[in-house]
């Protein structure tokens, strides 16, 4: 008999807002405090206004690639490694055992490979046609398997840096 499949579920983004900004306050507020020269930005789909979302916390914390490594341990002193994200060249993904809304960290170094978190969000919301066709995808995958839904959301993500507005957001979110 095989293991338990992780099953995805989603609500509207509304249902989570206030806990998920009062998260974010308290997290932005640490993690600015212990990485001052960070960028922190709440990603995910609950920065999205109105989109559906499994209900949890994405901060994207933005480092120079000069501070990453410290930045990395420094964030081992609050956050446990995500061991179901790929380790990357100025990549690391840490989660908040025990939190309510879960919360993950995506470590990033400013104009790296994988410093495109916040990107993802901008363009969602320069652009309400493709939440509409992401939360779809959601809809589909509602109580599937969460693997599944993961590589479908891996591939609408991959067209989504294909957008003119992707090339836009090159410059930069605003200092936070």
């Amino acid at each position: 008999m095989g293991a338990i499949e992780d099953l995805v579920h989603f609500w509207p983004e509304p249902h989570f807002r206030e806990k998920v900004a009062t998260a974010f306050a308290s997290e932005a507020a640490w993690l600015r405090t212990a990485l001052a020269a960070a960028q922190v930005e709440h990603v995910g789909s609950t920065a999205i206004p109105g989109s559906l979302t499994k209900g949890d916390l994405d901060i994207q914390v933005r480092v120079r690639p000069v501070e990453f490594a410290a930045a990395e341990r420094l964030l081992l002193v609050r956050y446990r490694r995500n061991t179901g994200s790929t380790p990357q060249e100025g990549f690391a993904a840490f989660e908040k055992p025990g939190s309510t809304p879960p919360i993950g960290v995506q470590l990033t170094a400013i104009g790296g490979e994988v410093d495109v978190f916040w990107r993802f969000r901008d363009v969602l919301l320069l652009r309400p046609d493709l939440v509409r066709e992401y939360d779809a995808l959601k809809r589909w995958f509602e109580g599937k398997p969460m693997a599944d839904y993961r590589a479908a959301k891996d591939a609408f993500f991959d067209r989504l840096r294909g957008t003119a507005e992707f090339d836009r957001v090159r410059a930069g979110p605003p200092d936070g």
